[in-house]
């Protein structure tokens, strides 16, 4: 037989082998670091998912929709009026809650009649917001004057809504992020009337 075509391992096949097999596992191990290494800090940091609970926000938002939190864009700028904010509970930081923001710091609200009102130093006698996203009003009348750092939020079924009427502000270390993405039905910026020019009509 010719010793050419001899078909068994060699100690330096074998060896090849055990190289490459070392190096398939070294490569592995160092991809799967790579990942963790850049998708933790996104996790915990930039992004994170959060699913909404309960009828505070209808029609908005309802129960079992699935967001993607933007975490980072709060820390280079302020919310906006009308904007979506997710935030820990000032009663209990453990839960998340989601609403809308309505008064900004040093800023008045009055509701009266279940219309809102806005007093500022731009508006110092008051500007009458029109909010097209909420789903049913409710007639009562209620006012709040908030502090530096703090924000007043509402949630769109003002009739099934525990927030800022309820328990008061949120401060400004406890907002968490706005919604980005929302999964079914999906949308951009979901919800979003931070661009909305609805505090400029009805001035009094």
């Amino acid at each position: 037989m010719d010793p050419s075509r001899d078909t068994h391992n060699t100690p330096q096949s074998s060896n090849r082998q055990n190289t490459n097999f070392l190096n398939f596992w070294k490569e592995l191990i160092k991809i799967v670091f790579i990942s963790l290494a850049i998708v933790i800090p996104f996790r915990f940091y930039i992004a994170q998912p959060f699913i909404v609970d309960g009828a505070s926000m209808d029609p908005t938002f309802e129960t079992g929709n699935y967001l993607i939190v933007d975490e980072i864009t709060y820390h280079f700028k302020t919310p906006e009026r009308g904007s979506i904010l997710i935030f820990k509970y000032p009663e209990n930081p453990s839960k998340s809650f989601i609403k809308r923001v309505i008064g900004l710091p040093n800023e008045t609200v009055l509701i009266s009649s279940g219309k809102v009102t806005i007093i500022n130093s731009q508006y110092p006698n008051g500007i009458l917001l029109d909010e097209p996203y909420i789903k049913l009003k409710k007639d009562e009348d209620f006012n709040y004057t908030l502090g530096t750092d703090e924000y007043f939020v509402l949630g769109d079924n003002r009739s099934s809504s525990a927030d800022s009427r309820i328990w008061g502000s949120v401060p400004k270390e406890n907002i968490i992020g706005r919604p980005i993405i929302r999964f079914f039905p999906p949308s951009i910026f979901p919800g979003d009337y931070s661009d909305y020019d609805g505090e400029t009509s009805n001035e009094y």
